[in-house]
This record gives structure tokens, C-alpha cells and sequence, in this order.
């Protein structure tokens, strides 16, 4: 069975998905202790920045939302969409339509670290105390081969 998955996008200024999207990040963070920001905080985020949505069935299953100068304030994806190369994907479309692309990660987040080494993201520092609850990040930037690379294989997507 062929899994339609769409592909929109919220520009900045506009946030007809922002009650989706929070609600997906609340389901991760209470499940795997991660995306621990306040609404309020999110809200402005996302209205700030451009994001990036996978819709499967109506239903939002992945999103990726980043600032102008390529930087991924957050990228969700549903647990029980996982394995299905949607956080490439969407990591590919920041990728054609930025320069650079960077993030933070906790340090304790092994996951998403392997995620973002997968990808060919580099560690740059460390930040102690980055996150409110004192957690520490790293500040990590695809490098340009890994950024070609990816652009060429979701390309055409």
C-alpha cells in the first residue's frame, strides 16, 4: 500500500498549524523528556520562523521549523512515523533553501545526536546550562559536503 505523505509549509507570519505542530511535540516530550518548551515560547517561534510540514491522511506526522538564517529551531517527527526518512527530508528542504543549516541538541539526547551525525552534522561546542532546566546543548552545523550530498539525494523528492 502506497502512503501518500504532502508536503506544506507555514511562511513566516502565518501559523495555521502551530496547534498541530505543538501538539506533536507535546506527545514527544512526554514521552521521551525532549522539546521542552514552554507554549508561549513555541507559539512566537514558529510564527517567526518557516516551517517545513509532512501531512500524511490530514494528519501532521513531521515538521521542521527555521529561522531565515537557516537555523532549525525544532524537528518533530511522530514515533510511529519514524524510520520513514522523514527528518532527512525535511532537513533536505532547509538544506535548498539555505546557505548553512544549524541546530542545538542536548547532550543526553543520543538519538537526536545520531541523527544529525547520520547526516554528517559537526559538533562545534558545547553549551553548559543552554537549555532553562540547566540541560547543556551542543551547537552542531552540517558541513558543506554533507549539505551538497543531501541536496542531491532528496532532490526531486
Amino acid at each position: 500500500m502506497s502512503v501518500n505523505v504532502e508536503k506544506w509549509t507555514d511562511p513566516p507570519g502565518e501559523s495555521d498549524h502551530v496547534g498541530a505542530a505543538w501538539e506533536l511535540k507535546e506527545r514527544i516530550r512526554s514521552a521521551e523528556g525532549v522539546l521542552r518548551q514552554r507554549r508561549g515560547f513555541f507559539v512566537d517561534a514558529y510564527r517567526r520562523s518557516t516551517t517545513h510540514l509532512l501531512v500524511e491522511d490530514e494528519t501532521l506526522v513531521a515538521f521542521a521549523s527555521v529561522r531565515r538564517d537557516g537555523y532549525v529551531l525544532f524537528l518533530a517527527v511522530d514515533p510511529d512515523h519514524r524510520g520513514r526518512g522523514h527528518a532527512e527530508r525535511l532537513i533536505a528542504d532547509v538544506a535548498e533553501d539555505h546557505r548553512s543549516v544549524s541546530c542545538h541538541a542536548r547532550t543526553t539526547n543520543e538519538q537526536a545526536l545520531g541523527f544529525y551525525e547520520h547526516l554528517g552534522f559537526e559538533i562545534e561546542r558545547r553549551i553548559d546550562d543552554y537549555y532553562e532546566d540547566g540541560g547543556d546543548a551542543y551547537y552542531l552545523t552540517l558541513g558543506r559536503e554533507s549539505l551538497r550530498k543531501r541536496l542531491s539525494d532528496f532532490v526531486g523528492r
